[in-house]
């Protein structure tokens, strides 16, 4: 049986523009320039800077259709009224252009011109004494899959199929292995390992094969520790080493003090062309102290000279004339709905560039007012507990608005450049009833950790106990998790001899 019902229901639906706003405010400065190129890539009737403008022609076929002009009698679409809001709201009145925001001066970065890790062992191929053709392309298939720190983690099995459908050679694992023998030993020294335990062995062996009188004892005894007893060294289990191998404190001391010159990553010392390489921070604002006075300016970068091309606002006003007194054809009517669209395309966004410069500036002067001690100290201790709900509820803008804001954003202060979201923490309450930030908390564990004695570290009970006689009231769970929050490993990996 069919029933009809009536009810109603809120629902909430985010605009094109909105949603364009959103994606503007998560971008930060540094990729914003490459989202406006896109964006006047794609929409000609956005234009930037004062240069000459490109001039785009609409072939417009003035023949009417004798069929079409049918349709236009019942078609009341007036071009004069069609195109009169866009007339008088200049569109060239769309622009960005601020003299109040600071130009940072371009600066081109050098790149550095390197070789290439897998480069450094091709050079090496020369010097390996493989026997034929065939081994040499299984080397070269070997240095191609080592990774870029150094290590080989593909299996034989993977490199034979490999060498199989890429250069129609069959080989044996055997042969990878001799082969691979081969390769561990180029330069630098642990390349090839297929663990870290292989690679320090190889490291250790390299410096007993090139200096075999220097510390031998001691690498000896590195070498015996990696070899046979790599777990208990790796959980720190000291007294265990030394009734293990029958030695003093002082020997183990000196084995150890060996195997950490070894380098874990034998690979890190050499460019990769495939790693990000050097991270520029481009900050997103900068707040100068003026005499007392903070001053918080924009990066020029968020502020980019945009504008609607004049041309488009010329062929306007040339359609209009031309159509005075009479209807539209097809393709007139075709070419204004194309300018109409684009013009409202381009306003649309450098609205959106207006509105995240103005979200952006309001939200970051809420968070220097509210954390005003700190940009005028630079003493982390000053840095008072702040969640995103307090700006929200200072600026009226929404959590997930300021959230954005803050995600990947930095500001340059004079005590450096900081990351936004750094400045938000949680509070807790001292025993005397002042709420402090978990920051200030944080920065007095690092302290105390870096203070205790390494002989006996300190376990997370203790650190508990430590910051309840200053004053914190903390549990242990909680120590435990703001340590790993700081990459602090436990007492027991923190112990040294």
């Amino acid at each position: 049986m069919l029933r009809q019902n009536l009810s109603q229901k809120m629902m909430q639906k985010l605009s094109p523009q909105q949603i364009q706003l959103m994606k503007l405010l998560q971008i930060p400065t540094a990729t914003l320039d490459q989202r406006i190129q896109e964006e006047l890539e794609s929409n000609p009737a956005l234009d930037e800077g004062d240069e000459a403008n490109e001039v785009y022609d609409l072939d417009v076929d003035d023949t009417r259709d004798d069929d079409y002009e049918e349709e236009q009698k019942s078609d009341d679409f007036e071009l004069d009224d069609y195109i009169k809001e866009y007339i008088e709201d200049d569109p060239s009145s769309y622009k960005i252009k601020s003299e109040s925001i600071q130009d940072i001066e371009e600066k081109t970065m050098p790149i550095a011109v390197q070789s290439s890790f897998h480069e450094h062992l091709e050079r090496q191929m020369g010097m390996l004494d493989l026997k034929d053709e065939k081994e040499y392309i299984i080397a070269e298939q070997i240095i191609g899959s080592i990774d870029a720190d150094g290590y080989l983690r593909r299996e034989p099995i993977a490199i034979i199929d490999d060498l199989l459908f890429t250069a129609n050679v069959d080989v044996s694992e055997e042969e990878i292995e001799v082969t691979l023998k081969k390769v561990q030993g180029m330069e630098p020294a642990g390349i090839g390992a297929r663990s870290l335990q292989e690679s320090l062995l190889l490291q250790v062996n390299d410096k007993l094969e090139k200096d075999p009188e220097e510390h031998k004892k001691a690498r000896v005894l590195a070498f015996k520790i990696l070899k046979n007893h790599f777990e208990q060294f790796t959980k720190k289990h000291y007294q265990k080493l030394q009734k293990n191998l029958f030695i003093s404190e002082s020997e183990l001391k000196e084995a150890i003090e060996e195997i950490l010159k070894l380098n874990p990553k034998p690979a890190s010392g050499f460019y990769s062309p495939n790693a990000q390489g050097n991270q520029y921070i481009v900050p997103d604002f900068i707040i100068t102290n003026r005499d007392g006075e903070l001053e918080l300016i924009l990066n020029s970068k968020n502020a980019p000279d945009l504008r609607i091309n004049d041309h488009y606002l010329e062929m306007l006003k040339s359609y209009k004339d031309t159509t005075r007194g009479r209807r539209a054809v097809k393709k007139e009517k075709e070419a204004v709905m194309f300018i109409k669209q684009k013009i409202d395309s381009a306003k649309w966004f450098i609205d959106a560039i207006k509105q995240r410069q103005e979200t952006l500036h309001n939200t970051m002067y809420s968070i220097m007012q509210f954390q005003y001690k700190f940009f005028t100290t630079g003493d982390e201790r000053t840095l008072r507990p702040m969640i995103l709900k307090d700006i929200s509820e200072v600026t009226g803008l929404d959590i997930s608005t300021i959230s954005r804001v803050a995600n990947s954003k930095f500001v340059q202060t004079e005590f450096g450049t900081k990351r936004l979201k750094d400045f938000f923490s949680e509070s807790i309450t001292t025993q005397d009833g002042k709420e402090v930030s978990t920051l200030e908390v944080k920065n007095i564990l690092k302290d105390i950790i870096s203070a205790e004695d390494k002989k006996k570290p300190a376990s997370d009970e203790k650190l508990k106990e430590c910051l309840q006689d200053r004053g914190y009231n903390i549990a242990r769970r909680t120590v435990a998790k703001y340590r790993e929050q700081l990459s602090i490993p436990v007492a027991r990996l923190r112990k040294e001899l």
